[in-house]
């Protein structure tokens, strides 16, 4: 049985929307898109526009909409497991990826390039990665995860280049949860990370849900979060 739409929640949706009939969504008109969204057809991360600075505003009040009609579920609280802390979301893989992307700077001389596996830990952190190389770029690599795992002898498994200690420089995934702006200072949980620990950055890049935040801490400048 088809979702009965809400008329005049449609139509403060059409208000909302870009309003160039682009297509894009899949719909040809923004009328139509917004009926859709109403009967939970499709997902307003379909209209690229919306996601550009230019309509933050209105994507907040669109989706202020949608929660109320109950098609979009009030998100929960994402917190740290290790020192209680509040991330903004969590930053999942890149699709078909084990791990957010990190760009690493090694401070190895050894020369590192594309599919090398290297074994490092990252500057403030206490536990050792396995992360196979992605990218090199003038001294720069970016990395996904493939461990961390115990392996001490380089013929065990798989051989690595043990690189010591790296400073993490920025990550590359998938947003789940609420979307910031280009500039903002962001909280967020890698997926993939051991100890649930936030870490803080700046997200330079955002294409939809696909994010690049650099200048990553560990330090996290916020109370925990008290149960």
């Amino acid at each position: 049985m088809a979702r009965k739409i809400n008329i005049n929640q449609r139509d403060k949706l059409v208000q909302l929307l870009p309003g160039y009939n682009c297509g894009i969504c899949g719909y040809a008109r923004c009328d139509e898109f917004a009926a859709s969204l109403l009967r939970e057809s499709s997902k307003l991360e379909k209209c690229r526009f919306m996601f550009q600075e230019l309509f933050d505003e209105n994507r907040e009040k669109a989706e202020t909409i949608l929660k109320e009609e109950k098609i979009i579920t009030p998100e929960e609280k994402i917190v740290g497991v290790l020192d209680g802390y509040e991330a903004d979301f969590i930053l999942k893989p890149l699709p078909g990826e084990h791990s957010c992307r990190e760009v690493l700077y090694p401070f190895t001389r050894e020369e590192l390039k594309k599919g090398d596996i290297i074994r490092y830990r990252p500057l403030g952190c206490p536990i050792i990665h396995f992360g196979e190389i992605l990218e090199e770029n003038h001294g720069l690599i970016t990395v996904h995860l493939v461990g961390p795992c115990h392996r001490v002898n380089p013929q065990v498994d798989f051989p690595f280049k043990d690189v010591g200690v790296c400073m993490v420089g920025g990550f590359h995934g998938i947003i789940e949860g609420k979307l910031p702006g280009v500039g903002e200072t962001v909280r967020f949980l890698p997926y993939h990370c051991m100890m649930q620990k936030v870490h803080s950055g700046v997200v330079v890049q955002l294409e939809g849900r696909k994010a690049v935040i650099e200048g990553i801490d560990l330090k996290v400048w916020a109370p925990p979060i008290k149960g």
